[in-house]
């Protein structure tokens, strides 16, 4: 099979001189956006219960659906936000997205109510997408040889925000207010609109507008199975990032002190997001160098190895330093993910094809605790890591069999 590479041969298009200057305020925009959606974790039971809701359980429930309800708009909204971003210009689609979450989150820090802080999670996830806009506006932008470098450092920066993103909602509110928390970051959000709006620079492609217009995304892909391999891949790549998610407070238990399982559990979830962190800018150079395929199918072998002793582990700390280990394996996965698609896509659908594959992203997001917790508590929670590790060898076989017999990276 050969892989057709739209922009091999393509002369440089004009907006990639300001390739470097765009990739920086996106990092900077996702990171601030990205803190923003999940700083209201350590907090949100606390403010659903201030919004009226007294019983345990529905307090439980309610949160819940306020924190998945910004994922599941999103999932259905990527593939809109990215057609309209391939005809009307990526950057327009990153200002929509800043001023819409500047206005949703600050509103939150009002709501009356837990319908309306649903209602405003929901339209968060519709308006919003900065960080996933930005995947789209780097990838179409940065030079062939160095995108899954850059989106790779992208990769980091939205990563580094779900990291600190609990943690400065864990310090906030007991200094300025849970209401007031969302007021500030609402205003950080906004700076982000204002450097969007003024420093990011993309020449109008009158071109690609007039193609993304005239024709189907889908239709318009050649040889849509390296696509399609893509799109499962990122679907498989957070169903394994999450399937642990439920179990691992009590997967902990079994070998640390009731007074640390909580803690410990925190540290075994940061790991792995600590490891990706460090390892995507660096996996993103080296796939640059040898090529996306052969770091894809090494990291989910590697991963799918790692995967085994973690369902045989004695300690906690055994766990963290395998879930780091983990997390530097899949770190280069997504900037490899995004930077296939760019290359087997036409300009004119690069948008609309990735926002597929954010949206297959957010499925796995959601079906991985669910799955996770379904397995876990019904056969075992050996059988979660054990089922994960055959998930991704079968990723791993599938890629190597469609993936290019050369690749002219």
């Amino acid at each position: 099979m050969t892989e057709t590479r739209w922009d091999a041969a393509a002369p440089a298009e004009p907006e990639t001189a300001h390739w470097m200057r765009n990739l920086i305020i996106c990092l900077a925009g996702s990171f601030t956006t990205i803190v923003a959606m999940t700083l209201l974790l350590p907090f949100l039971p606390l403010y659903v219960e201030e919004l009226g809701v007294s019983d345990k359980a529905a307090i439980v429930q309610w949160s819940g659906i306020a924190y998945g309800a910004t994922f599941f708009a999103a999932a259905f909204v990527a593939p809109l936000w990215g057609r309209l971003g391939d005809i009307y210009g990526r950057k327009l689609m990153l200002i929509r997205a800043s001023l819409g979450m500047t206005v949703a989150i600050s509103l939150m820090g009002m709501a009356g109510n837990v319908w309306q802080l649903v209602a405003l999670r929901l339209f968060t996830g519709l308006a919003g997408g900065y960080a996933s806009g930005s995947m789209v506006l780097v990838a179409a932008q940065t030079p062939k040889h160095r995108s899954a470098w850059a989106l790779g450092t992208l990769s980091a920066g939205i990563m580094a925000g779900n990291l600190v993103g609990p943690l400065i909602g864990g310090a906030l509110p007991p200094v300025i207010g849970i209401r007031g928390t969302f007021l500030l970051a609402g205003g950080v959000i906004f700076l982000t609109f204002l450097a969007t709006t003024f420093l990011i620079k993309e020449e109008k492609s009158t071109a690609r507008k007039k193609a993304a217009k005239a024709s189907s995304s889908w239709a318009s892909i050649p040889d849509k199975r390296p696509v399609i391999a893509m799109l499962s891949l990122g679907l498989l790549l957070m169903l394994a990032n999450m399937s642990i998610e439920p179990i691992i407070t009590v997967y902990v238990a079994q070998f640390v002190s009731d007074a640390r399982v909580t803690m410990v559990s925190g540290v075994v979830m940061a790991a792995a997001a600590l490891g990706s962190i460090l390892s995507s800018s660096w996996l993103g150079k080296l796939a640059d160098r040898i090529g996306y395929w052969s770091v894809i199918m090494a990291a989910l072998a590697v991963a799918a190895l790692l995967l085994i002793p973690q369902a045989f582990v004695t300690s906690a700390w055994q766990l963290i330093g395998l879930r780091f280990l983990m997390g530097v394996a899949l770190g280069g996965l997504l900037p490899c993910i995004t930077a296939v698609i760019r290359h087997n896509v036409p300009d004119a659908a690069t948008g609309s094809i990735l926002g597929l594959s954010i949206s297959s992203q957010y499925v796995g997001q959601v079906a991985g605790p669910v799955l996770g917790g379904f397995v876990g508590g019904h056969i075992g929670m050996r059988a979660v890591f054990l089922g994960t590790c055959v998930l991704l060898a079968i990723g791993a076989v599938y890629c190597w069999w469609v993936s290019p017999k050369k690749e002219a990276e």
